[in-house]
């Protein structure tokens, strides 16, 4: 634990200062209070914390999906085994690998010691845990069945990483030959084809017209090069200001969808992991409202997140969630009917669950494919830069030996 400095003022409003051990400031804030004083200002002094752990939270790196699977597992096994809550907690807050996650912990531990449920302690940290995540062990946790809370949540943060990875995986490989077919032009068009511009204009004569675009294409680029460059920076640290607000993010997100062949794809995967958790909440009696709020937040698309928003405006209205799911546009017939079933003998879990496998079939076996779709579209930019090239650089040539050869 680490040792604070605090100035504060009692119930007389005399200002006293001291020292108190804790894992955050925000725990030591708390502590105070409890003891009727208000603080004023908490300093760290430094104490027994590793050094990786007193990092301030910028330094330290971010709590991945990897990190709340092996605490979800972990959680699991211990209560499980009938650990105390607060034991559990402490104890993975001592043996954390990440030092974030080891401070977070320690302060859900000082909560649990002033009384607190585990899920609001949870509540306190949204950048760690997730609504879902905390739902889920609410729920688990009024109804006694913690551990199977956390085997759930594990399960599902396992699955939902395996179906990011694999759409990951398979845009990775296009991604790299754009970037390496950009790259490419860049080197041509700033070193080469100057090189080739001398020898040409001592031909004097008409050059063709594949030649004279290369030509003004690179003169644009020597000439203009660290401009055009300094403007797509901008443009980059523009644009990526833009997508962190709450219209360029929901633009990009619906724009995501609409890409050719990668988004069908990133549709299906996002609907799959929005069936999937919808289940899993349902399954763990959150009721169908509140788990259409939480699923919606974790779909990570902020164009899909509104339509889920919407089916729940349509629940709320007193329509069937399967009419409000056809209303939406994005899902097939095939699930719209499985819905329908499901809603008529009150097993929407199930079929929900069917759904999220159905989805992730599909993705699964395109993604196998997508290479095949890719390949000739790549092959066919990369043959067409050839050309291009290969006529601007040799039909000059071409015309000049056939003019010697007539001469």
């Amino acid at each position: 634990m680490a040792r604070f400095r605090y100035t504060a003022r009692n119930t007389q409003g005399d200002a006293i200062k001291g020292e108190l051990e804790g894992a955050s400031a925000e725990a030591v804030a708390e502590r105070l209070l409890a003891l009727g004083i208000t603080p004023i200002e908490i300093a760290h002094r430094g104490g027994n914390l590793p050094k990786r752990a007193q990092r301030s939270g910028l330094l330290e790196p971010r709590v991945g999906t990897d990190d709340l699977i092996m605490l979800s597992r972990q959680m699991y096994t211990l209560t499980r085994a009938g650990v105390p809550i607060m034991r559990a907690i402490n104890g993975l807050a001592e043996t954390s690998r990440n030092p974030r996650l080891q401070r977070v912990l320690a302060a859900v531990g000082d909560s649990l010691e002033s009384g607190r449920p585990l899920a609001e302690a949870l509540r306190q940290h949204p950048e760690v845990f997730p609504n879902l995540y905390v739902s889920i062990v609410q729920v688990g946790e009024n109804a006694g069945r913690l551990d199977e809370a956390f085997l759930q949540m594990a399960r599902h943060l396992e699955l939902d990483q395996d179906n990011r990875q694999q759409v990951k995986t398979a845009l990775r490989y296009p991604l790299l030959v754009l970037f390496a077919i950009a790259v490419a032009m860049v080197v041509i068009n700033i070193f080469v084809i100057p090189a080739f511009s001398s020898v040409f204009s001592g031909f004097n004569v008409d050059l063709p017209l594949p030649t004279r675009v290369l030509l003004a294409v690179s003169g644009f680029m020597v000439d203009y090069g660290l401009l055009l460059a300094a403007l797509l920076a901008l443009g980059g640290v523009g644009g990526a200001c833009y997508l962190r607000t709450e219209a360029g993010a929901y633009r990009w997100d619906r724009l995501k969808l609409r890409l050719p062949i990668a988004g069908s794809l990133i549709r299906r995967a996002t609907l799959g992991r929005f069936a999937r958790s919808a289940a899993m909440a349902l399954r763990s009696g959150v009721p169908l409202l509140q788990a259409l709020t939480l699923v919606a937040r974790a779909v990570d698309n902020r164009y899909v997140e509104a339509h889920i928003l919407g089916m729940r405006s349509g629940v709320e209205r007193g329509e069937t969630l399967t009419r409000t799911a056809q209303g939406t546009g994005m899902f097939t017939p095939l699930v719209v009917q499985m819905l329908s079933v499901g809603e008529e003998t009150g097993q929407v879990d199930d079929m929900l669950e069917q759904v999220a496998e159905f989805y992730e079939r599909e993705v699964e076996h395109d993604l196998k494919r997508l290479n095949t779709y890719i390949e000739p579209v790549l092959i066919g930019a990369i043959g067409g830069m050839v050309l291009v090239l290969a006529l601007g650089v040799f039909l000059p040539m071409w015309d000049l030996a056939s003019a010697a050869r007539g001469g």
